[in-house]
């Protein structure tokens, strides 16, 4: 009897979570898988003149990606790029996300505010404040000018300016996903590390990065994978002047209108993401 009241009971249960389950399964078919497979069925297309998308299949796109160091460079640039700007957030972010998980009351709630503050205003906005302060006659160079340094510096329309923007444009999710990982972290341990004769460096490296090790996981993946898709921000800072895998899908689709080719290099991206993905998963495998 017992037995049947339990398998009544996981039948109930397995019929619930697949009905809550069902709705999020037609969004995510419909809005991303089935977008994904039509991509990766127009990379195998012929590019017709004028935009035109042949329907016979061919490697051809696939052929040319790989054998065009044209590619290569570009993918290559990409990934370190990212990875370079998801270090510096992450430097620029840890001291912020850990003094902000300390703190209490008002000032912690003042301090979030702060954080979350520049979600509310537009990438383009903020891309183009950054034009104004890199500038030629901006605040940065002539900052440096009254220390006596040898400007103007070229800060914008190059590889610098898009580097110091999206640092910036990505430390507000870097610091969120550090909070959200900072769950495990016991200030009584660090105490306990104090208390037994411990320095604070010490202390910091053996007790706090390994408990925080999670979080800084999370935000960095996050945001190499807003970093690698970013367009707005390369697009402008560099001036058409840096070629990266998002900047390149633009203009393989609207420049010079061959679909296929564009199809084919957001494929590429979303294995990098797979790529990104499996290293990000494997990490916290080892953290656990």
């Amino acid at each position: 009897m017992a037995a049947a009241t339990d398998d009544i009971n996981g039948k109930d249960r397995f019929g619930l979570a697949a009905a809550l389950l069902t709705p999020i399964v037609i969004i995510n078919a419909i809005v991303f898988i089935v977008p994904i497979v039509n991509l990766l069925r127009i990379s195998f297309n012929e590019a017709l003149p004028g935009g035109g998308i042949g329907p016979a299949f061919t490697w051809e796109n696939w052929v040319n990606l790989i054998e065009d160091s044209y590619y290569l460079e570009i993918l290559l640039r990409s990934v370190w790029m990212s990875a370079l700007i998801t270090l510096l957030t992450l430097f620029c972010s840890y001291p912020i996300a850990l003094y902000l998980h300390r703190a209490s009351g008002a000032w912690r709630t003042f301090l979030f505010v702060l954080v979350i503050a520049p979600l509310l205003t537009s990438a383009v906005v903020r891309t183009y404040g950054w034009i104004a302060m890199l500038a030629d006659n901006g605040l940065v160079n002539t900052a440096l000018s009254w220390f006596g340094a040898p400007t103007p510096f070229r800060l914008i329309f190059n590889l610098t300016g898009i580097i110091i923007g999206l640092t910036e444009i990505l430390m507000p999710y870097m610091i969120l996903a550090l909070l959200a990982g900072f769950g495990r972290l016991d200030p009584r341990c660090e105490e306990a590390a104090l208390t037994l004769g411990a320095r604070p460096l010490q202390a910091f490296w053996r007790i706090v990065v390994p408990l925080t090790a999670p979080g800084i996981a999370l935000g960095c993946f996050f945001c190499f994978v807003l970093c690698v898709s970013s367009f707005i921000t390369p697009r402008i800072l560099g001036g058409g002047r840096v070629f990266l895998l998002a900047t390149e899908i633009y203009d393989e689709a609207i420049v010079t209108l061959n679909w296929p080719g564009a199809a084919t290099l957001s494929i590429l991206v979303l294995i990098v993401f797979g790529a990104a993905l499996a290293l990000y998963t494997r990490a916290l495998r080892r953290l656990d």
